[in-house]
């Protein structure tokens, strides 16, 4: 008898499901939907109108598995989504929705298992460098948050360990960076890389050089939302406009270093992804060149940082195509 099942991203900006089958071993895609997750006071409210959409179609029968990929850390399969107020328990989710096992696993451990299977025209290549099979890999990527995942070779194929480490603490590498630094200090406290390297983070960038005068141009400045990274990228690639352009090569500066400091931390000689939803929409910016300089700005690692393969990842749809992957692992056991 065929297995029905249901997997999904669940993001703190966006939420995609989709329910599908287990046909003859091969999971058979049936039914998506994508949400936009601050409109649902938890994932079960939003869980419960997917489930109603596909109930209406006879052919589908009830899920028995679950696998949901989430945006923030899963401890004892319970995950809180780190910008929004949803609490995600798999028992919870088992019991209220009467689906016999489900799985919850973080976002970027999700993308990094599906680089394995990621074809060459989801990737845009930064720098080529040299491979290395079998040495350790790292996923990253800004949206609305910084998500990050080391993957590291047992057996026979690449597993993934998921991190926070985009609440490392920011590193600045310039006199302008550091003056970026003291005012968020004075902000939030602790500035961690996510408050840069983020939709919020683009926003922090913007709003301090159009109040920066040697920066602003003298433009007036623009009065924008917490998370105005699209609008700032809008501004920057179709406006023209000198203070998001500045913004931009700033982001891409950090983010660069950034990628660098984890590549280096891990050894990673067999590939840097970058995922997340802002690379694809700027990849003009990352591709100037301006990214991969920060990147190998590494002093006496430099020579060693050009040989590292560095990759955009290009489909938006990663983690969900990471935690069917799960899925198939999960059905396998």
């Amino acid at each position: 008898m065929n297995k029905q099942l249901i997997y999904g991203d669940i993001g703190g900006t966006k939420t995609i499901l989709q329910i599908a089958e287990l046909r003859n071993g091969k999971i058979c895609e049936q039914f998506t939907h994508c949400y936009n997750s601050s409109t649902y006071a938890t994932f079960s409210d939003l869980l419960r109108d997917f489930l109603s959409k596909i109930y209406q179609v006879k052919t589908m029968g009830y899920p028995e598995i679950g696998c949901f990929s989430v945006a923030g850390p899963i401890v004892a399969q319970q995950a809180k989504i780190t910008n929004l107020f949803w609490l995600i328990d798999s028992a919870d989710i088992t019991a209220e929705f009467l689906i016999p096992r489900v799985n919850l696993i973080n976002d970027f451990e999700s993308a990094a298992l599906a680089i394995a299977v990621l074809p060459p025209s989801d990737l845009v290549t930064l720098q080529v460098g040299k491979t290395h099979p079998h040495q350790m890999r790292v996923v990253l990527g800004a949206g609305t948050g910084m998500g990050v995942a080391w993957l590291a070779w047992q057996g026979d194929r690449y597993i993934p360990l998921s991190t926070e480490a985009g609440h490392m603490d920011f590193a600045p590498t310039s006199k302008l960076q550091i003056k970026l630094f003291e005012v968020l200090q004075n902000k939030f406290g602790h500035v961690s890389v996510e408050r840069l390297l983020s939709g919020p983070g683009l926003t922090n960038i913007f709003d301090f050089l159009q109040m920066n005068p040697s920066e602003s141009s003298g433009l007036a400045p623009i009065d924008l939302n917490e998370d105005s990274g699209a609008v700032i990228t809008t501004l920057a690639l179709k406006q023209k406009h000198p203070v998001a352009i500045k913004s931009l090569e700033l982001f891409t500066e950090i983010y660069g270093a950034y990628a660098g400091n984890l590549a280096l931390a891990g050894l990673c000689r067999n590939g840097v992804y970058i995922a997340g939803g802002i690379a694809p929409k700027i990849i003009n910016t990352l591709d100037t060149g301006r990214f991969m300089r920060s990147f190998c700005d590494k002093g006496r690692f430099s020579a060693m940082m050009k040989e590292i393969p560095v990759h955009v990842i290009t489909n938006p749809n990663a983690s969900l195509l990471g935690a069917k992957l799960k899925m198939q692992y999960l059905l396998d056991i």
